[in-house]
């Protein structure tokens, strides 16, 4: 039943061998952070309070990219996230701690800099960002730029954020999940082709992201899928399955996150796929743990082993844990895990996503 999709992808991509390639900066994590996971995931998707959007602290993100605002460029180092929807960076009137140690955006220094003035407030389970909404350019990689509305944020209440690397968030979800319903940084954009790729490694030399289009010369695509809900990059979930044993998961959505480092669902699914599972800290199994397989549609993406197991602080621990879902909030989280091992591709223009494997393991 895919096939048509398939092909209109696929002619969708026809000349963007040369897309450009946008470097990433990747952070090692901790076994601290790692334990703020769940946390952080239930400010993200559950949101602290019903009026605030759902996003995180991303103390646990891994993977940055600088986003330049204003004229001349100022430069910020952000989490592109596909799980929220705003741009937002510190401002030079924040006078709040975690400012202190972050760059800040210095609307003053800008000649294509607008006032707004509307208040931007996100509430998170630790603490809270405030401002007000600014105008200006923001640019990512070469010559991709948009003229758009962000949080300039004033006031940082949390510790936690002072331990982040961040000085700001490029949201790459969907507007209907966007504060103060502003336009997203791709649909601001001069782009015809409103669509990116992910290319996670484990250093930052190999890390990269493409605006617009994929990598086609080192990658082949495996599959696109149709995203059966506009909030998240949310596609129908058929089964999970640990060697032959497989999980019914048809009434959940898998959500592609790149905010997220782990993989993350209802314990109903978590606890059966990974019964039995049992990983040495000395990391002398991995090589021996039965695949996991996620069947998206009707196409199965297996993960080894090596794929699922995170070597945090030379301590191997699992990438997957369960999270205690409210009802009605039917998801399954497939963060970096999964993304370091097929890479995504968010195509805006026919709200698809695609996924990649290396031409060396195809």
């Amino acid at each position: 039943p895919y096939t048509t999709l398939f092909r209109s992808a696929i002619a969708a991509l026809l000349g963007l061998v040369d897309a450009g390639k946008i470097p990433m900066i990747k952070k090692d994590l901790t076994k601290e952070k790692l334990t703020r996971q769940i946390h952080s995931l239930e400010d993200k998707f559950l949101g602290a309070k019903p009026q605030h959007i759902k996003v995180t602290d991303f103390l646990n993100a891994q993977y940055f990219v600088n986003v330049e605002i204003g004229t001349p460029a100022q430069t910020f180092t952000m989490v592109p996230d596909t799980g929220s929807s705003n741009l937002w960076v510190y401002s030079k009137s924040c006078w709040s701690v975690p400012c202190w140690t972050h760059s800040l955006y210095d609307h003053k220094k800008s000649s294509t800099y607008k006032a707004d003035g509307e208040k931007f407030d996100i509430t998170y389970g630790s603490g809270s960002v405030k401002g007000s909404v600014s105008k200006d350019v923001a640019a990512i990689g070469e010559g991709i730029t948009a003229e758009m509305g962000f949080g300039e944020v004033t006031s940082v209440s949390g510790i936690s954020f002072l331990a982040s690397q961040m000085s700001g968030i490029l949201g790459l979800a969907y507007s209907s999940i966007s504060v103060d319903k502003l336009p997203t940084f791709m649909e601001s954009s001069g782009l015809t082709d409103k669509s990116f790729a992910f290319y996670l490694h484990d250093t930052s030399e190999e890390s990269y992201m493409t605006i617009p289009g994929m990598d086609t010369e080192n990658y082949d695509t495996v599959q696109a899928h149709k995203v059966v809900e506009e909030k998240y990059w949310a596609l129908k979930l058929a089964t999970v399955a640990q060697g032959s044993k497989k999980i019914d998961a048809s009434k959940y959505k898998a959500v592609i996150d790149s905010g997220t480092s782990l993989l993350v669902g209802p314990q109903d699914l978590v606890g059966p796929l990974i019964e039995g599972l049992s990983v040495k800290a000395d990391c002398s199994n991995v090589s021996s743990l039965p695949d996991l397989t996620f069947t998206i549609d009707e196409t199965d993406y297996t993960l080894t082993g090596t794929d699922y197991v995170l070597n945090v602080q030379n301590e191997c621990l699992l990438g997957i844990q369960a999270m205690a879902f409210p009802a009605g909030f039917d998801y399954f989280i497939l963060g970096d895990v999964f993304m370091r091992k097929y890479p995504s591709y968010f195509n805006l223009n026919d709200n698809t996503v695609s996924f990649q494997v290396a031409k060396s393991l195809a």
